[in-house]
């Protein structure tokens, strides 16, 4: 399945490069939540949150009310997930605030399952070179992606596992990574990082995995037309 993805920043659409540079940019939010209304799930990031530069709570508020989304950015408190879930969303994505001291925080993924129910939280685990990233993808943690799910397993219904090395980039994603994950958890997974062709989101499919795409589709070099 292709979860189309909504990134949002300064009040705005936007597609990153490795999490940094501005690649696009577009005003006109409406006009995406209207191509991706057939979509029965949109991944909405609240880059703002996540920065601590912002809150774009407002516009996933109004996007929550016209699409079936799940919701990340800034959860590093039970408070924040608990209003994005007021807002609408079916589920909080919650990712930096799940590791501690360089490992994952158990008690904190504990405590934000019960709070929320372990059915709507979607712990992101993130990868670069191998290694756990946290911090807006700055700073690498002593744990592989495989060892932060297998922790993190009995607290959350779903995983987002991100690719960093390829993400924003257009060359593709590391399928045999994604797999690597897939294969540790019974939990539903979701890949991100790169996702570029059809082929990518086919081949993850047969494997129960979902693909998020944000760059591809808002370039037009995948066609969303025959997806979804």
């Amino acid at each position: 399945m292709l979860i189309p993805a909504i990134d949002l920043k300064d009040g705005a659409v936007v597609q990153l490069v490795q999490g940094e540079r501005l690649a696009i940019r577009d005003d006109d939010i409406n006009k995406w939540v209207t191509r991706f209304a057939r979509f029965p799930k949109v991944q909405v990031i609240d880059l703002d949150a996540a920065m601590g530069t912002g809150d774009n709570l407002a516009i996933v508020r109004r996007i929550a009310g016209q699409l079936t989304c799940r919701v990340g950015g800034g959860v590093r408190t039970i408070e924040r997930a608990q209003d994005i879930l007021a807002a609408g969303a079916t589920a909080v994505i919650a990712g930096s605030a799940l590791f501690k001291n360089g490992q994952p925080d158990l008690v904190f993924a504990a405590q934000l399952a019960e709070a929320v129910g372990p059915e709507r939280l979607i712990a992101a685990v993130d990868s670069k070179g191998g290694q756990v990233v946290v911090n807006g993808w700055k700073t690498a943690l002593p744990i592989t992606a495989v060892e932060a799910v297998l922790a993190l397993e009995p607290f959350c219904s779903e995983f987002l596992y991100t690719y960093v090395d390829a993400e924003g980039l257009m060359q593709g994603t590391n399928i045999p990574a994604i797999l690597e994950v897939r294969r540790a958890t019974s939990r539903r997974v979701t890949a991100a990082g790169g996702i570029t062709t059809k082929e990518e989101i086919d081949t993850l499919h047969a494997n129960q995995v979902d693909s998020v795409v944000g760059m591809a589709v808002y370039t037009g070099t995948l066609s969303i037309d025959d997806l979804g």
